[in-house]
């Protein structure tokens, strides 16, 4: 589809020359030179014809017969503001005064060799330069003014040196230029440039733009740039997506291959921005014609304004629309406007460039033969009212550098008359050499009629400010330099970059504000994921891991929310935890506060069974004190859970685990000591007088004060060295702080919870040696197994002890003294309740006298 275009293009092209030939004589022999007499003279070289691409305004060169030429109204431009400053000084009476200041301006072809070549001759005086040897009387020229490429004003700077001969460049600030051992008598008048790197990749911050394409010459200005944008682009976290380096010489050859192959990548690419640096305004880099053809979707970033006043007008909008580009920031001149108003052929007949351009838009009619204008013309006509796609409005930036250039050599000129003045008594321009004038122009500074301050020397030049222009290009030629924004290298770090963005027009194909990213934006709770052996802008989007957040777009990783904080399900904040703690309202709070209670009913039910059936013979047999005791100290085992329930403090937290295990230790001591009576009253088949005395003084009852006194030691020394303390748990719940006990020491606990086992395991071993003993009035069955279910009980209870978290786990110790005080109370309480109160036959002394002859009689028989 392209090479179509393109095929399309050259038969245009070919069309549009023919229809050309018809035009006037004159106008295909342009004026070579403009001159005007004074006592001193500036030379200005400016290349006014082009290379015609896509021409509607052609001239026929004799030097050339190859070549159609097409004339430059930029270049144009660029004259009449060197005009300009020549009669505003002509006019001010105190900066040369008694001087008039004259002017040669030569038309120069663009080229290296061809602009040095004019040098020679201008040296000269000869067609045919000789060297060291001039045909002119007299030069009156102090000063020759080049520009706009550096490398041939550097050609003309190297040959110029030989004479000392004062030479100012008005294009771009070029370091290279600056080296007085090379160049000793060149100055250059343009700002610096070297935030121009830094004013790009601030536009690419401001609009989020990091995979770019860069295009740039191969020559030393466009090799540092890119070193430059590499670093802003590097320390700002920006990419390139391509890099094309592009000939700095011309030829049809490279031009046509390196077009097609230039638009091949730019159209292919996946960058949507393209930055653009060229210096030279080379015509190979007018390869950009083609895309007033070729809409390439594109947004281009540039460093100057193109010249593409000469381009097609008659499409809707071309692939330059919508572009930026960097201009370097003066103050507006009020007074050139009004003298491009007022220049017109009547005031400067001489002009037939200012002829042809009255001829061909305000149909005035001239002689064909030596274009003067005859008359005829639209009433109140100026150069102001040219159409906007051949025509700037304003001084373009390298007319203003002309212009300040005119200047420093006129305040040179000033600087001398004052030295002369000094030595003489009056000005003698005829015995100054030029040389003498380089004295005087490295030290020139000056505020200029616009308020711009001006310094030749490259020491005291500051980097200028740039204004950010927006391109604007609307059907027959409607076009519009648009100024958004300003750059200031100068301002204060994040104050730099100043734009309005609600002024800028995008180029076709962007309905809003483009975008140009490798990999889309990863949104809040997401992070960037580097894809491997890709840039760095290239990327993958990874969820935030749990309870980590990322509250930014294109968040190079995730931040841990504290722990009173959680994630939201879209992990890009953290909400509040609330607290919360194992509370008498929770429905497992409401269960354990019935169970305990139930269970607390349920055993002074039983002591009261046994306190009122005291006098059987049950009760009487199963030692009624230790009885008592045991139901005493499992009634509030079972209220032992509700220091575990509610908002916890300092006090309930010790109370927790030393009541729990005070109250055990009574039960379980007392169990041993029921079985340790049982074991000393049918075990001991010969009663000695030791067995004797320990029945008759209830030795047994003695257990339990001394394994409470164990426990309370062992308690005593847990709370003085490492006690119980309030504690949060902010990781077993989510979204939830669980505020609980902490043991202090687990060893303590652990401690504790070992010497209840061991006085369980004491218990279940001397129950299990007397359960063959009479069942009248043995309970050491119903003892070995309470003593085993409470022994299984907490050896299950730690590993789910330690697999659990927050309430659950504050709630399974709380069961698991519900199960173990159960399991002693069911076991032991439960069958002899069930005799007393449904089987009360069985408890009497009758049948107890009976069931014991049939065990004697069941035994004399064994």
């Amino acid at each position: 589809m392209m090479f179509s275009w393109i095929f399309i293009y050259s038969i245009l092209q070919s069309l549009l020359l023919v229809c050309h030939f018809s035009e006037p004589w004159c106008l295909y022999v342009p004026q070579r030179n403009q001159n005007s007499d004074g006592n001193v003279m500036i030379a200005v070289f400016i290349p006014n014809f082009r290379l015609s691409i896509l021409s509607h305004m052609t001239y026929y060169d004799n030097d050339d017969d190859s070549n159609f030429k097409q004339l430059n109204l930029r270049s144009y431009q660029l004259i009449l503001a060197f005009k300009f400053a020549i009669e505003e000084i002509n006019r001010d009476p105190h900066l040369l005064p008694n001087t008039s200041l004259g002017f040669n301006i030569m038309n120069i072809k663009k080229g290296e060799n061809n602009i040095l070549d004019e040098v020679s001759v201008w040296l000269t005086g000869r067609l045919t330069p000789i060297p060291n040897y001039t045909c002119k009387r007299k030069n009156k020229d102090v000063a020759l003014i080049t520009g706009s490429y550096w490398r041939t004003s550097a050609g003309i700077g190297t040959l110029l040196h030989l004479y000392k001969y004062p030479q100012v460049f008005f294009g771009l600030f070029d370091p290279i230029l600056s080296d007085r051992s090379q160049f000793s008598s060149l100055y250059q008048i343009a700002a610096k440039d070297t935030s121009l790197s830094l004013g790009i990749v601030s536009l690419m911050l401001h609009f989020r733009w990091n995979w770019v394409g860069l295009i740039l010459l191969d020559n030393d200005k466009g090799i540092q740039i890119l070193s430059d944008l590499r670093g802003e682009m590097h320390r700002n976290k920006l990419c390139v997506a391509f890099v094309k380096i592009m000939p700095e010489s011309f030829s049809y050859e490279n031009y046509d291959y390196g077009s097609t192959e230039t638009l091949k990548l730019i159209i292919s690419s996946s960058a949507n921005v393209v930055v653009v640096y060229d210096d030279t305004q080379s015509l190979h880099v007018l390869m950009l014609n083609f895309m007033q053809l070729i809409i390439t979707w594109k947004v281009w970033i540039m460093n100057s304004q193109w010249d593409t006043g000469s381009g097609v007008n008659n499409f809707l909008i071309d692939s330059l629309h919508g572009s930026l580009y960097f201009a370097h920031h003066h103050n507006e001149m009020p007074s050139f406007r009004k003298y491009i108003e007022t220049y017109n052929p009547s005031k400067y007949p001489d002009d037939h460039i200012l002829a042809f351009l009255w001829n061909k838009h305000f149909n005035c009619s001239f002689s064909k033969f030596d274009c003067i204008i005859l008359g005829n013309c639209l009433p109140n006509v100026s150069l102001q009212l040219l159409p906007a796609n051949t025509w700037i409005k304003k001084m373009p930036e390298e007319g203003y550098n002309i212009y300040n250039s005119v200047y420093a050599v006129a305040h040179g000129l000033h600087d001398m008359t004052v030295k002369q003045i000094q030595f003489q008594s009056h000005q003698n321009w005829e015995n100054v050499n030029p040389w003498e004038l380089n004295i005087f122009l490295k030290n020139v500074h000056f505020k200029n009629n616009a308020g711009d301050q001006i310094d030749l020397d490259p020491q005291r030049k500051l980097d200028g400010d740039y204004d950010i222009l927006n391109f604007w290009n609307f059907p027959k030629g409607l076009r519009q330099d648009m100024k958004v924004g300003s750059f200031s290298p100068k301002a204060p770090q994040g104050q730099q970059l100043c734009l309005s963005d609600y002024m800028i027009q995008w180029g076709i194909g962007f309905m809003e504000l483009p975008r140009s990213v490798c990999s889309e934006s990863c949104v809040p709770g997401f992070r960037k994921s580097p894809q491997e052996g890709k840039a760095n802008c290239c990327y993958d989007c990874t969820p935030c891991a749990s309870n980590e957040i990322s509250n930014e777009t294109d968040a190079e990783s995730c931040v841990e929310c504290p722990e009173s904080h959680y994630a939201n399900t879209q992990r890009n904040y953290c909400l509040q935890k609330s607290v919360t703690f194992l509370a008498y309202k929770d429905p497992l709070g409401i269960a354990l506060t019935f169970m305990a209670l139930g269970f607390f009913v349920l055993t002074a039910g039983v002591l009261g069974v046994f306190a009122k059936y005291h006098h059987t013979p049950i009760v009487k047999a199963n030692n009624q004190a230790l009885t008592y005791i045991l139901l005493i100290s499992l009634a509030f085992c079972f209220l032992c859970p509700l220091l575990f329930i509610g908002y916890p403090n300092t006090a309930t937290c010790i109370l927790q685990q030393s009541t729990f295990a005070l109250l055990f230790t009574v039960a379980l001591s007392t169990v041993l000591a029921k079985t340790m009576t049982v074991v000393l009253a049918f075990k001991v088949t010969v009663p000695r007088r030791m067995v004797r005395w320990l029945m008759i003084s209830k030795a047994p009852n003695f257990i339990i004060p001394i394994c409470t006194f164990i426990q309370l030691v062992l308690t005593g020394i847990w709370l003085s060295t490492s006690p119980p303390f309030i504690d949060s748990d902010a990781h077993s719940e989510h979204g939830h702080i669980i505020i609980l006990c902490n043991k202090g020491s687990d060893v303590a606990f652990h401690c504790v919870l070992g010497y209840l086992c061991c006085l369980a395991l004491g218990s279940y071993g001397l129950a299990y040696h007397s359960m063959k003993l009479p069942d009248t009035f043995n309970e050491a069955k119903f003892l070995t197994f309470s003593m085993l279910m409470f022994f299984t009980v907490w050896v299950t209870f730690l590993p789910v002890y330690h697999s659990t978290n927050g309430k659950v786990m504050v709630a399974m110790e709380a069961f698991s003294v519900f199960v173990s005080s159960a399991a002693l109370l069911g076991c032991i309480f439960v069958p002899k309740c069930y005799i007393i109160l449904l089987r009360p036959e069985r408890n009497s002394l009758h049948c107890i006298r009976q069931n014991a002859y049939s065990r004697g009689k069941g035994h004399h028989s064994d």
